[in-house]
């Protein structure tokens, strides 16, 4: 029965619509979120937890109802594109929160994470995927560039706060530099993936050199920090001038981050590159304006949203069958990549930055993963090129990943950020 049939055609109670009942329980979240959110660092858990139970107890209800829902799987494509926008929305969000020059001296952490920590965790995920899943080497090597970036959507809750609102810590800068910049450096290597499980020949390997890791990253930074630069420009100028109202100013990096992304994605760089060079470029260019507060505001608020949107729907995605089809195997990789691969790595990686090793283990253990992790899993899924059974196993492999530290991250953040704090002192 829908929501429009009459109690006179239908007399008596019904089942709710599914769509009716999922909008009362957004309301529900919307209405959670805003306490939960008040002064959340400060508080023993991370919203990314109420989140996902309040999704969780979605699916149940659903599963009790015995009423149609979106399935992680078999919906990829929805699961696809709000992640994809929650994504850009948080990664031009960063962009805007550092407040650093571009030099290896200052960013060189940040350059060891992407290029040791992040292939080598990529090999350790790829090698998990063939041994102990029984992945052929194009899905483990798509299941490792998935789970190897850390995801500037939840990081958010552990990264640098806008320019004079809070602490600057260096670990922090290296968590939101590093989450800005990963997502999308994934890219070529989930593209390797699926050329890997196409069974290619000697030409699509060296085109994926030259279209998929030079072009594409050289043309995504650059199209990105060129454009955020622009509309930053000619945002402080209307500004200047009278031309928008000063209550609009939230609005502008929702329309700057899907100007700068979808014309990026139209010459075929990434998007994801894209978006947090242009928060990059356009926080250094308005840094100082009064602009600044109205647009680290709206991106804040945008990106919080989508955070919300993207978790609730993962959480009531969530199947018993999806999670047997995931098994033990993927709680293992979730807990061995956090608490394991991911420290090791970056303990090693970063040891002879000066870092002290309670800070370089504190940057190890908040590798988060989380949207974008989904939405790499279920755009190779969608391509595809994947076995259906393996695009459906590193999917609910990823989403159970994912679980697992938004679980752990979201009671570790806190008491553990308080302890590296009071050690600084």
């Amino acid at each position: 029965m829908t929501h429009l049939m009459s109690p006179a055609i239908a007399p008596g109670l019904s089942w709710p619509d599914p769509y009716v009942l999922a909008l009362a329980v957004l309301g529900l979240a919307v209405l959670i979120a805003i306490p939960t959110l008040t002064h959340h660092s400060d508080r023993i858990f991370s919203p990314a937890i109420v989140y996902l139970i309040i999704g969780t107890a979605l699916a149940g209800l659903l599963a009790l109802l015995d009423g149609g829902w979106l399935t992680l799987a078999g919906d990829s494509d929805v699961v696809e594109h709000l992640t994809e926008l929650a994504v850009i929305v948080a990664l031009f969000a960063t962009g805007l929160k550092i407040d650093r020059r571009i030099s290896l001296r200052g960013w060189g952490p940040t350059a060891l994470l992407l290029a040791v920590v992040m292939p080598l965790t990529i090999l350790a995920i790829v090698a998990a995927g063939v041994w102990g899943l029984g992945l052929s080497l194009g899905a483990a090597i798509v299941l490792g560039a998935a789970l190897s970036p850390t995801d500037p959507v939840l990081a958010g809750d552990l990264g640098v706060p806008a320019p004079g609102r809070g602490d600057r810590s260096e670990p922090a800068f290296i968590l939101s530099s590093e989450a800005g910049l990963n997502d999308g450096l994934a890219f070529p290597f989930v593209y390797l993936g699926l050329v890997v499980a196409s069974a290619p020949g000697s030409g699509d390997l060296l085109e994926w050199v030259a279209a998929d890791v030079v072009y594409a990253i050289a043309l995504g930074l650059g199209a990105g920090a060129g454009l955020g630069w622009l509309i930053a420009a000619v945002g402080v100028w209307f500004r200047e001038h009278g031309i928008v109202a000063a209550r609009l100013d939230g609005w502008a990096p929702v329309g700057a981050v899907l100007v700068i992304y979808g014309a990026t994605e139209i010459i075929g760089a990434y998007g994801f590159l894209a978006a947090f060079a242009g928060g990059l470029a356009f926080g250094r260019y308005e840094r100082g304006h009064e602009l600044v507060d109205g647009v680290h505001d709206g991106a804040e608020v945008a990106e919080r949203a989508l955070e919300l949107a993207a978790i609730l729907l993962l959480g009531s995605m969530l199947t018993t069958a999806g999670l047997a089809l995931a098994g033990w195997e993927a709680i293992a990789l979730g807990l061995a990549l956090i608490l394991v691969v991911r420290p090791v790595l970056t303990v090693v990686a970063l040891w002879r930055t000066g870092l002290p090793a309670r800070e370089r283990l504190y940057v190890g253990l908040f590798g988060v993963r989380g949207i974008g992790s989904i939405y790499y899993a279920t755009a190779a899924l969608g391509s595809g090129l994947l076995a259906p059974d393996e695009g459906a196993l590193v999917v609910w492999t990823v989403a159970v990943a994912v679980c697992v530290s938004i679980v752990l991250h979201g009671v570790a953040a806190a008491p553990l950020t308080r302890a590296m704090v009071r050690g600084e002192r």
